[in-house]
């Protein structure tokens, strides 16, 4: 795990992306894509998958890999591949339930900020029994533009009531990170080193190195070699 070493963050609220943050779905998404997309005369290359797949709104994914279809054919092809990410069952990220439970033990305020959608997310975080730990949740119905615009983050600081550089967000997509960047958040990745380059202060393989430990202070995340600490008093990063 990397990040700039030496620095420290103050915040008191998090926000999780949902997609291979909380649920082991990469796969589940990329076969859907591409199975969908082999059907419509379209065979997907890896750099289609990155680039316009992970992390991405679905309405902006199908616009972008089918930019000659009409806007009902586009449509049609997305349903097809919402019918079968719905159907899918889903695992934790490893670590990622148990922290989203530890954090909500300590009373830390939780917002939910995906490109997914209600019957989505009812159906994979309600099997994992963490979906009503979120006090509040931002799907893709929600906002005009999805990320990598920073508006998802936007929102979900505004129904907490938290503000952006006093917030930490998990993500592992570049356009997920680019978003909560441009949103102001203190950012962690989960994933690979690269997330860096989009602005994540600190990356992590999955939650299960990531600890909530309290002190005197209050309580304090650990596994990561940037400090951060959940306060809620003035915020700020120091060197």
């Amino acid at each position: 795990m990397t990040s700039e070493a030496g620095t420290r963050y103050e915040v008191e609220a998090v926000v999780f992306d949902m997609d291979g943050v909380l649920i082991d779905s990469r796969t589940v998404i990329e076969n859907a894509w591409r199975d969908v997309a082999r059907r419509h005369g379209r065979v997907l290359a890896s750099a289609d998958i990155e680039h316009h797949v992970h992390g991405r709104a679905g309405a902006e994914t199908v616009r972008l890999l089918f930019p000659d279809h009409t806007d009902d054919q586009r449509a049609a092809i997305w349903a097809e591949v919402d019918e079968l990410e719905e159907e899918s069952p889903y695992q934790a990220v490893p670590g990622a339930d148990a922290l989203v439970l530890r954090l909500a033990q300590e009373g830390v305020p939780l917002a939910l900020a995906t490109a997914g959608w209600p019957r989505k997310i009812e159906n994979a975080l309600g099997r994992l029994g963490i979906l009503h730990l979120f006090d509040t949740r931002v799907t893709r119905d929600d906002v005009t533009r999805g990320k990598p615009h920073p508006d998802p983050y936007l929102k979900a600081f505004e129904s907490l009531g938290s503000a952006p550089a006093r917030t930490l967000v998990f993500e592992d997509s570049l356009s997920g990170v680019t978003s909560a960047v441009a949103a102001g958040a203190v950012c962690v990745g989960i994933g690979g080193d690269g997330l860096r380059r989009a602005g994540a202060v600190a990356v992590a393989d999955d939650f299960t190195g990531l600890l909530l430990e309290t002190d005197a202070r209050g309580a304090v995340l650990t596994g990561l070699d940037v400090a951060i600490r959940f306060t809620a008093g003035e915020v700020g990063a120091h060197v």
